[in-house]
């Protein structure tokens, strides 16, 4: 799974490539499968090659910070978001 979440591929970017089967969001600390139509996505809560339970997601936390800092909307508002809540870091405090 680590391979392919770190691979590169030179004639498709990363999410249209049929050769990646997995994504990781760094922001929300969530795994998915990826369909092929590059967009759509099936958060998992398992590996699906040794059954290691993956970290729950941090979607939840985020939102509530955001809120709490007065974004409504955070994902409509993403150009005003302090830099580090557009990438995992928000979670290193």
């Amino acid at each position: 799974m680590q391979s392919d979440l770190t691979g590169t591929c030179t004639e498709h970017s990363r999410p249209e490539c049929p050769d990646f089967f997995f994504d990781y969001n760094a922001v929300f600390d969530e795994f998915a499968l990826m369909y092929p139509d590059g967009i759509s996505v099936v958060l998992i809560s398992f590996c699906p090659f040794c059954g290691t339970k993956l970290p729950p997601s941090k979607r939840d936390d985020w939102f509530d910070e955001l809120e709490a800092l007065g974004f409504d909307e955070p994902l409509l508002a993403s150009e005003e978001l302090p830099e580090k809540y557009k990438s995992g870091a928000w979670r290193q405090q």
